[in-house]
């Protein structure tokens, strides 16, 4: 009778485990979520024009790029890895792009193929190297960042792709909308349910974390820990080769150097979202919400015209704030996992 009643309290330990990391991440997306809406009622209060239509279509508008990297970005860095060639892949597609399209009778979808391939070839190779090779990963895409924009630079040879040259289809996708809904928002959101539902409901989604909580763990679980690193930054470069086709159809004017620097920014949205650095923790749509937050800490700044140099000082002040944030709560959930192991060994 003993054994029979104790037995349930140890079958429940795992759901309990994981429904206290769920409870954690919720807390962290729902602070971001917080902080954003207290940010945008104070700048509206100050400056009513702050919450007109135009301005919030611009801050979602300006928000997509970044999200879409951010849910690329996260993918990798869940698995205890990061991606920072992310922003010359934007410029080098924007500008391939911009001059395929350049030419006559160029069609809209071949160029969106294009830059999705170009994309995708330059996660291949991080992929590669990081995974099969053994290098790591700073070292990897820290070259790999320089390299592509040398080609970038190559190929521009100090020229730029201007709006006049970009056909009217192309740019319609960086501007217009369906139903009243801007296409850049929509395609953010599509992309980020579709990758935040596979992390969560197929097997090999949550075989992502396991590489981030623990390689040694996954690899005697029989976890393919080589494809799914390859995988994530096929992934990351693939969403990094669509972005570089919106960056051009929502601004039209490119230049080599496009996006220099966002590597920083997505990074960022992706440690202020809860995703944690060390990997095996976060989600993509607390990454989209970091990314969210970031873009609007930028229109805030311009409205109450205030110095650019304190966004990027803030966006270092809120990376710090994170990663301060995930070590303190790995501690507490340490310590809390451990009473529990104690507690149910008794």
């Amino acid at each position: 009778m003993t054994t029979l009643m104790s037995a349930p309290p140890a079958q429940k330990a795992p759901k309990a485990e994981g429904g206290l990391l769920d409870l954690v991440l919720r807390a962290r997306e729902l602070s971001i979520l917080g902080a954003l809406v207290v940010l945008v009622a104070v700048t509206a209060i100050v400056n009513p024009r702050f919450l007109y239509a135009q301005g919030v279509e611009d801050i979602f508008l300006n928000a997509s790029i970044l999200v879409l990297l951010a849910v690329g970005q996260t993918l990798v860095v869940i698995t205890r890895n990061i991606d920072l060639s992310v922003g010359s892949v934007v410029g080098l597609v924007a500008f391939i792009t911009g001059k395929y399209v350049s030419g006559d009778d160029r069609s809209v979808v071949m160029a969106i193929l294009i830059g999705l391939a170009v994309g995708a070839l330059c996660g291949l190779v991080n992929g590669l190297l990081v995974s099969f090779c053994g290098v790591p990963a700073l070292v990897v895409t820290l070259g790999t960042l320089y390299v592509i924009q040398g080609i970038g630079y190559y190929i521009a040879q100090g020229d730029q792709i201007n709006a006049a040259d970009v056909p009217q289809s192309l740019l319609d996708l960086g501007s217009g909308g369906v139903l009243g809904l801007p296409y850049l928002p929509l395609i953010a959101v599509l992309v980020m349910a579709a990758v935040g539902y596979y992390l969560r409901a197929y097997p090999s989604g949550r075989e992502f974390y396991a590489i981030g909580s623990s390689p040694e763990a996954a690899r005697l679980a029989g976890v393919p820990i080589r494809r799914r690193v390859l995988t994530a930054y096929v992934v990351s470069g693939l969403l990094a080769g669509l972005a570089g086709v919106l960056w051009l159809a929502r601004f039209g004017t490119v230049v080599a150097d496009a996006a220099g620097g966002w590597e920083l920014k997505v990074v960022s949205a992706v440690v202020v979202g809860g995703v944690a650095i060390v990997g095996g923790v976060g989600t993509v749509y607390g990454a989209a919400l970091g990314a969210l937050l970031l873009t609007t800490i930028g229109s805030v700044l311009v409205v109450l015209k205030v110095n650019s140099f304190w966004q990027d000082a803030l966006t270092g002040l809120l990376l710090l704030l994170a990663i301060s944030v995930d070590r303190l709560l790995a501690l507490r959930m340490d310590r809390v996992l451990r009473k529990r192991s104690a507690h149910h060994v008794s």
